[in-house]
């Protein structure tokens, strides 16, 4: 398949395979699922009644005090006792086939062929890390909430975006679903999308 390159009259050829692909919402809803689970930290803890201090003391004798019976201060019913069911760290890492992934980034990056919010440009960079010169190239292509991707970083286009909340730039070999679903419009160089290419097929 052809896709035009903007500022251009070149096209780019790509294959049908990768950019062509069907949309697969139930495997993408799994990938980015799977994604944003393995950046949870889950360091999650709170005391069981083990582990609170004190408590050993029966509080007051078993009968006659007309109260109801208890063997200690620290349990789940007391202010300042043991959580009952109390979280404990774990791994929310779920697991992933690289097929499926590969499978999942092809059908995002198809889709958003076909919606027109990929746009393929020769080269995005800048002279300057002057964030003024990247708004003026991203007004030119009529983006503003974008992200970026370059085949290899530049330090400037990197410092010129760091200080735009809608604006990211990203290798290729850090695209990943949950950032390309993120962005209303995605702008990617012709390197990039050939070693996107590369990587998908």
């Amino acid at each position: 398949m052809k896709v035009a390159v903007k500022g251009s009259r070149s096209s780019l050829d790509l294959s049908d395979q990768t950019f062509g692909a069907d949309f697969n919402e139930a495997l993408i809803h799994q990938v980015v699922t799977a994604h944003r689970a393995q950046s949870r930290s889950g360091s999650k803890r709170q005391k069981n009644r083990a582990d609170v201090r004190g408590g050993g003391a029966k509080p007051w004798r078993q009968k006659g005090t007309g109260r109801a019976r208890a063997g200690t201060t620290r349990g789940p019913i007391w202010v300042g006792g043991g959580r009952a069911f109390a979280a404990r760290p774990r791994d929310y890492e779920q697991k992933v086939n690289r097929k499926m992934y590969r499978a999942a980034m092809r059908s995002i990056l198809s889709e958003l062929l076909r919606q027109e919010r990929l746009l393929v440009v020769n080269e995005l960079k800048t002279e300057e890390p002057k964030t003024r010169e990247l708004v003026a190239q991203l007004k030119k292509l009529d983006v503003d909430r974008v992200l970026i991707v370059v085949d290899e970083y530049d330090d400037n286009t990197c410092l010129a975006a760091r200080n735009l909340p809608d604006v990211d730039v990203l290798d290729l070999r850090e695209v990943n679903p949950v950032s390309l679903i993120r962005f209303p419009m995605v702008v990617a160089t012709k390197a990039a999308m050939q070693g996107l290419e590369e990587r998908l097929s």
